[in-house]
């Protein structure tokens, strides 16, 4: 083995590590974001032990629906990435369809990719563990139509600088979601977060999706006041996501990047 050569990869490597920050945050981020999320986990079964009759159901209930938002973001994402590996991207955008059509038709792509990953998730576990996210009733069509909008934003935001910055944008498509999983408040209640970190929480339409979750396994009882909340704040954020991917794909436009992302 030539020490010298296998030195020159490696430091090859490192250059590239060096001069990326998407590579660079994506080497610090996991760890990061497993010890917060599960440190707070951990805080609340310390802190509120009558959530233990029934921290399974609410915890496996609460991981199905987090998974459904995962998979609409990244299925949203792994449509747009397909374009630019297969170097489609650009015969997308020079053909005769529409910004909004390409959006909608994203959009709709990855609903049925989510449906599919879904619905054997949420069936199987009512067999294996005697759990059924359907025991939400009527409120779990508003909660999945609401972590769907919240999916489709995320997806938007990222394919906005997958135009914009190209394939070095990548990395934040599969980390997006981990970002903001500790302010989500997926497993645990907003008064588990610091109190300075709160009101940011609850500037998320993902606090309050989950803590009607919870509310429902929990207490039987439906609040549409957190299911208000969190389809507004959606509306709000997919609305700006819109515009900021129409700001994107100008922006790369009109510096010629376009012809850059599939290579």
């Amino acid at each position: 083995m030539n020490i010298k050569r296998s030195s020159s990869l490696m430091l090859r490597h490192f250059y590239l590590i060096r001069s990326s920050f998407p590579r660079i945050f994506d080497l610090i981020y996991w760890p990061t974001v497993q010890i917060i999320l599960w440190g707070f986990v951990s805080k609340f079964f310390t802190m509120y032990s009558d959530y233990f009759n029934n921290v399974a159901g609410v915890i496996l209930s609460a991981a199905i629906l987090y998974d459904f938002l995962f998979r609409s973001s990244i299925s949203y994402n792994m449509l747009f990435l397909e374009e630019i590996w297969s170097r489609n991207i650009i015969n997308l955008f020079v053909s005769p369809l529409r910004i909004s059509e390409i959006i909608f038709a994203l959009t709709s792509s990855a609903l049925i990719r989510t449906m599919i990953g879904l619905v054997p998730a949420a069936l199987i576990a009512i067999p294996l563990f005697g759990i059924s996210i359907f025991e939400l009733g009527i409120p779990l069509i508003l909660l999945l139509f609401s972590l769907y909008l919240f999916g489709v934003t995320l997806g938007l935001l990222v394919t906005a600088g997958l135009v914009r910055f190209g394939p070095s944008f990548e990395n934040v498509a599969w980390a997006s979601l981990f970002f903001i999983a500790p302010l989500g408040c997926i497993y645990y209640p907003v008064e588990i977060l610091p109190n300075w970190v709160q009101p940011i929480a609850l500037g998320l339409p993902l606090a309050h999706i989950f803590e009607e979750t919870r509310n429902i396994l929990v207490n039987q009882t439906v609040s549409f006041t957190n299911i208000y909340y969190a389809i507004c704040l959606n509306f709000i954020y997919l609305t700006l996501a819109i515009s900021i991917f129409y700001k994107s794909f100008s922006s790369a436009k009109r510096n010629g990047t376009l012809v850059n992302i599939g290579e």
